[in-house]
């Protein structure tokens, strides 16, 4: 069985996106740029099965930053999954709020796919999936999707409304002239979900500076990530 550490680039743009900061609870705030999480999930969106996961590892910015005021009528309650739960009238539960959105985005998002072995996946036995299985079928899968513009679920960037387009990048397609041509410390940014424990799932950031349109994204164990 041969496995090779390659890594996956893909061209993702979108009219809108809203990468939401998760400090400002009413308000929705986006951050400056696309988060590691949403870019996982742009990922996931294509391919995605139990014996791989994606690791974020670089993030390209294009498109100049710019931002759109946003106002939407939301329901300010939550659906009730019960027997007597009672229905929920959006018109009696409507708030209407502001959010700070960006506008014509652009970014190139690289990941590496990482295999799991059949003994570290959460709840699946090596007899469940196969130790014969090849790891080298999932990256086929994901090349022949993402090269046809298939996915499994519509990507979204950062909420659910901003749909997110997205085409497959060559192999070794880095860097270029028509990178945003900007410098900036972006602060702190959710880097994503630790869902090592599943009854304790908590947030990890880390403090990315754009080099030129450039972000490197650090490994989820190295010491830059804080959980």
């Amino acid at each position: 069985m041969e496995y090779f550490d390659k890594e996956y680039g893909l061209e993702v743009w979108g009219d809108m996106a809203c990468f939401t900061r998760p400090e400002l609870k009413v308000e929705r705030v986006s951050y400056d740029v696309i988060t590691p999480s949403a870019a996982r999930n742009i990922f996931q969106a294509i391919f995605w099965k139990p014996a791989i996961q994606w690791r974020i590892t670089r993030i390209e910015v294009v498109n100049p930053i710019k931002w759109i005021s946003v106002r939407r009528n939301e329901v300010g309650a939550l659906a009730q999954n019960s027997a007597n739960a009672r229905p929920i009238i959006a018109t009696e539960k409507r708030q209407q709020r502001n959010s700070l959105m960006l506008r014509d985005v652009r970014y190139r998002i690289y990941a590496k796919m990482e295999y799991i072995p059949p003994h570290k996946r959460a709840g699946v036995s090596s007899r469940e999936s196969g130790d014969d299985e090849n790891p080298g079928k999932y990256q086929a899968m994901f090349e022949r999707r993402a090269s046809k513009g298939q996915c499994f679920t519509m990507p979204y960037l950062g909420t659910r409304e901003c749909t997110a387009y997205f085409s497959l990048l060559p192999d070794g397609a880095k860097g270029g002239d028509d990178l945003l041509q900007e410098s900036r410390d972006l602060g702190i940014m959710l880097y994503d979900m630790d869902f090592s424990d599943s009854k304790d799932i908590r947030p990890m950031f880390f403090r990315p500076v754009m080099d030129l349109g450039v972000i490197e994204v650090p490994p989820v164990d190295s010491k830059e990530v804080m959980g």
